[in-house]
């Protein structure tokens, strides 16, 4: 039986990001806490428009489940209350944190993992100029995994302008939809040329069929284009791995099944994140265990973080402190 409430928060970016859909310049995030015998747990989400989420319409879902968490919901449950996305993963997050702190065993150890470990997230590089991208590739001197957002015209160029300038960095390539079935041969072949490890959404979600029928010279990953286990094996012919993100699955307890079922599958798994805080990133870590690529630089994009936050030395990001989360 916990209690909740819930704020809204604004963390600024530094700079700007910029992806194919457009920029911003901070990021809004939800945070759900739920309290029990004087312990709380928190989660936090990201709405994201781009799924038809709206801070707003996520704050109204989670308010809705008040009466049910007072009466003992729990994650089994709010499975079958929620559908996946940004309201279930900051509650689904919550409940885990508050089983952890109650229990005194972590999140970890809830999941029957073993202890975590940190791990080598990707620092991405925001959509620019092809000059622009390539002096930030350049000074990312502690980060040895990149990941360029592309999707517009001259992204050619951008590859070949990123390698000259990062000739050692591991790349990876996200065009958030922004690519069209008749330029990817190209494309493709540009991103093989270049050393590119994977290739993330070249295609819109409702258009990444034209996946199956063509070559694949780069491994190809689904972003948009997957949520949560529902319609997994469907994309088996189209994508090589999957990315998995807590804010689409709907939170921890699915992105845990989800990355289960791709194994099973034979998808390779990445685990990646919305732009938010350490917070967001803190349950994700349980996911990146297992996979390849992750991709949990959120706070690295912020002017500032929560405290406490992650410890990030460089590239490498530690478990979280049982004060933040877990």
């Amino acid at each position: 039986m916990a209690e909740l409430s819930l704020s809204v928060e604004r963390f600024p970016i530094a700079g700007t990001f910029t992806i194919a859909r457009g920029s911003k310049t901070e990021a809004v995030v939800v945070e759900a806490r739920l309290t029990a015998g004087g312990i709380t747990g928190r989660g936090e989400c990201v709405p994201y428009a781009r799924y038809g989420e709206t801070v707003e319409g996520v704050v109204a879902a989670i308010e809705q489940l008040k009466a049910d968490l007072a009466a003992g919901l729990s994650r089994e449950m709010l499975q079958h209350r929620l559908p996946a996305g940004a309201a279930r993963n900051a509650v689904d997050c919550a409940l885990w944190d508050l089983e952890a702190k109650s229990s005194g065993l972590g999140c970890a150890e809830l999941a029957g993992l073993p202890p975590l470990r940190p791990v080598v997230t990707a620092y991405t590089l925001s959509l620019d100029t092809p000059e622009a991208m390539a002096r930030a590739a350049a000074a990312a001197t502690d980060r040895p995994l990149l990941k360029l957002k592309l999707g517009a015209p001259g992204d050619r160029e951008r590859l070949a302008a990123v390698r000259e300038a990062a000739p050692d960095k591991r790349l990876i390539v996200d065009a958030n939809e922004g690519w069209k079935a008749a330029d990817l041969p190209t494309l493709f072949d540009a991103c093989a040329a270049v050393g590119v490890e994977l290739i993330e959404q070249p295609l819109p979600a409702d258009d990444d069929r034209r996946l199956a029928r063509i070559d694949r010279p780069v491994p190809v990953c689904a972003d948009e284009s997957v949520h949560d286990r529902a319609g997994l094996a469907d994309l088996r012919t189209r994508y090589d791995a999957i990315n998995v993100k807590l804010d689409k699955a709907g939170g921890l307890t699915e992105a845990l099944a989800l990355a289960e079922a791709a194994h099973g599958l034979g998808f390779t798994v990445m685990v990646g994140c919305m732009l938010a805080s350490s917070l967001a990133m803190a349950p994700a870590l349980l996911v990146a265990q297992g996979a390849k690529w992750v991709d949990l630089d959120g706070p690295l994009l912020l002017a500032r973080d929560r405290i406490p936050g992650l410890h990030y030395e460089g590239a490498v990001v530690s478990p979280p402190e049982p004060l933040l989360w877990g």
